[in-house]
């Protein structure tokens, strides 16, 4: 807003300075040869400032921002100006899936454990108080069940630390019974 202001006071006044010492804008010099007849052409006229209102501003910069907004060029550097959480790989979002493959390791608990021909079968409960059936190679939204046993099931987890360097980690789920004993 200032330079815009200051244009135009500079617009104005430069006309009106040079009309106020009686000099014209284009002046001959006296000790010019005369110019052939027709390489003589009619000087112009001096230029009026066109009036405040019909001047337009000027134009805003590409992209809306201010002329004020500071424009950082990376040049194969970092952006100081971004977030270091979000700047790494994209986000781990994992969708959750119906029944079994939406459960996590950590929301579960072991309510039973039941023998059939095929082995053992955990009774498990959701964090929707949802009773689920699990069985040995069954996959959960983090990690596979491992085995099933008498005392509950072993989960094989998968770790979503960046920082460690161990990717998977063996958990075991107990009944409650053995878990308060403990």
């Amino acid at each position: 807003m200032r330079t815009l202001i200051v244009i135009l006071v500079v617009a104005l006044a430069v006309p009106a300075l040079l009309g106020a010492q009686g000099a014209p804008a284009q002046a001959k010099p006296a000790t010019a040869p005369p110019a052939p007849a027709a390489a003589q052409a009619k000087p112009a006229p001096p230029a009026k400032p066109a009036p405040v209102e019909a001047q337009a501003p000027p134009p805003a910069p590409a992209g809306g921002q201010p002329a004020d907004a500071y424009n950082y060029e990376a040049l194969g550097r970092r952006d100081p100006f971004l977030t270091l959480i979000t700047s790494g790989a994209k986000p781990v979002t994992s969708v959750r899936g119906e029944g079994i493959a939406g459960l996590s390791v950590n929301e579960m608990s072991v309510r039973g454990v039941m023998q059939s021909r095929g082995g053992f079968i955990a009774v498990v409960v959701g964090p929707d108080n949802k009773t689920y059936m699990i069985h040995q190679g069954d996959k959960l939204l983090d990690g596979v069940v491992r085995a099933v046993n008498a005392e509950g099931l072993v989960v094989v987890q998968e770790v979503n630390d960046p920082l460690s360097l161990v990717k998977q980690r063996e958990v075991s789920k107990k009944l409650r019974s053995l878990e308060a004993k403990e």
